[in-house]
């Protein structure tokens, strides 16, 4: 991700052609909450123009979002934390289709700034918060359910903007999968941890899976944490 693109901040109310939104912030957030799923490109139109851009390489589908919060709501999952929130498009996408509540944590100043800005816009402000920090360097909220979009996959591609105080790519993107799963192993039993695309890193072993749905673009799977392993076909 580039400094343009980090630097953007406020969602932006015109059209993608700058003549004015077509379709307006409350269409499309009745749309999410009577089930139907707007197109990509339709809900990218309230991002900033550098972050629209970059949308579908970055940011979560409208329809991964939807079912991601179809799960929650099926699994009585009431708090959510998104890892590496962005843009804040899961987080306010989730919230509108679903009951739950929602923190985003994302280590960029202005990339927070516009998440909280789109929480706004879509009314959903009440229910989702967006918190400035990267993983590890402050305290991750206890959650029912922790969302992870390869939030780390970005430090694996050559890059200035992911140099911090002199520490190599590689080596921060091993420190941030290590600090997930840390997270994961003291998380609390009844835990969720729900990935589209993986997160580097390996789900501890008592993690149960009991969601996937292979037909999205990516594979989004969901896993909780149970007191002893379940023990599946092909274990030993």
């Amino acid at each position: 991700m580039t400094n343009n693109v980090a630097n953007a901040a406020h969602p932006d109310r015109r059209g993608a052609d700058g003549q004015g939104s077509r379709v307006a912030p409350q269409r499309v957030a009745d749309a999410l909450r009577t089930g139907r799923c707007p197109a990509d490109r339709t809900f990218d139109r309230f991002l900033p123009a550098s972050l629209r851009v970059i949308s579908v390489q970055y940011w979560t589908p409208l329809v991964v979002a939807k079912r991601a919060a179809e799960w929650f709501d099926d699994l009585n999952v009431r708090t959510v934390v998104d890892i590496g929130s962005g843009a804040g498009k899961f987080c306010v996408v989730a919230a509108l289709v679903g009951r739950c509540r929602f923190t985003g944590l994302e280590q960029r100043p202005r990339l927070v700034d516009s998440a909280r800005a789109l929480a706004r816009l879509f009314g959903v402000d009440d229910r989702v918060r967006f918190v400035q920090g990267a993983l590890g360097s402050i305290a991750t909220p206890v959650a029912d359910a922790y969302y992870l979009y390869n939030p780390f996959g970005e430090y694996l591609f050559p890059s200035h903007d992911h140099l911090e105080h002199g520490e190599r790519r590689d080596a921060r993107y091993a420190r941030d999968v290590a600090a997930v799963q840390a997270l994961l192993r003291r998380a609390r039993f009844g835990t969720c941890v729900l990935t589209y695309n993986g997160f580097g890193g390996h789900v501890p072993p008592n993690y149960q899976q009991i969601r996937v749905d292979n037909k999205l673009p990516n594979a989004l799977q969901l896993w909780r944490k149970e007191r002893r392993r379940r023990v599946t076909r092909g274990d030993s």
